[in-house]
């Protein structure tokens, strides 16, 4: 096993693989959105510093995808740094998980405003209203089985909505879980993390949910990826750890070289390796 790691400005939040097999990065902090291709020098692109950028993902139409989520918008940026931003219609909404969906658009939450929104690559957004309210809806990622699903960080439940529309809501049997991160994978089932209660969960698209403790309960996972063979790896806020979970529910975990880093956003890389972005300012790579 071995980490590596790659300084870039200041408050890295959230990753993903681009269209063009760099990774690409929010830096909340300055509002920027960051590019490093493996063994190059990263590079950043400016946008509004008040904007607030957090997860960002690739689109079907090759550009990255990313919420903005102070200054209640949607971003888009090309691979060569050209970026458009799309405001939403609900005021004070909180845009914080993106994914791109089964139906060609892009879905994200609205963690302020209790919503699930959708946007298509030519801007024209749909907003779909929950069946609660302070649930501060949080990540959401495409299922297998043709639905989007998401966290309910506050309502302490784990929610899937249909292409058209129709939400369904599993509560969680911990009480406190406060859910974040999710993720799908390759066999149909989501895995999800749980900062509140230092568990890892999985349900099925049937709504079975199973919890896995993890060793250290202070934890604080976060978010969480699968890599090439549909293992789980997801990032320990707490701990300062990445990690990954067994099929029985054994946790294997790497401490990052620099103390307190506070890894947050997880993704698969365009080498295969594991990236985790630092608040402290820097990108994670973990093989094993």
């Amino acid at each position: 096993m071995t980490v590596e790691e790659f300084p870039v400005d200041a408050g890295p939040y959230a990753l993903t693989t681009g269209s063009d097999g760099a990774l690409w990065f929010t830096l909340v902090h300055s509002g920027r959105i960051g590019r490093l291709m493996p063994g190059q020098s990263p590079i950043t692109y400016p946008a509004d510093p008040a904007s607030g950028p957090t997860i960002i993902t690739n689109g079907p139409d090759g550009a990255l995808w990313f919420t903005e989520f102070r200054a209640h918008r949607i971003g888009r940026i090309t691979t060569s740094g050209e970026v458009t931003e799309f405001a939403l219609p609900t005021p004070e909404c909180g845009p914080f998980g993106i994914t791109a969906g089964p139906d060609g658009a892009l879905w994200f939450t609205m963690s302020a405003a209790d919503r699930i929104g959708r946007i298509t690559t030519d801007g024209e957004i749909t907003e779909f209203p929950l069946p609660m309210t302070g649930a501060f809806v949080s990540a959401i990622t495409a299922g297998g089985d043709g639905g989007l699903w998401f966290t309910l960080n506050q309502a302490n439940a784990i929610g899937r909505i249909s292409t058209d529309g129709v939400v369904t809501v599993h509560p969680l049997p911990t009480e406190g879980a406060a859910p974040v991160g999710i993720t799908a994978g390759p066999d149909g089932v989501l895995w999800f993390v749980e900062i509140g209660a230092g568990q890892i969960g999985r349900i099925t698209p049937d709504g079975v949910i199973k919890e896995f403790p993890l060793p250290d309960r202070e934890a604080r996972p976060h978010a969480i990826t699968v890599d090439g063979s549909g293992t789980p790896w997801f990032t320990e806020w707490g701990a300062n750890r990445v990690a990954w979970i067994a099929p029985d529910g054994t946790v294997t975990g790497y401490e990052m070289p620099t103390p307190r880093s506070e890894p947050h956003g997880i993704a698969v890389g365009p080498d295969g390796a594991l990236w985790a972005a630092l608040e402290v300012g820097a990108l994670a790579r973990v093989t094993r």
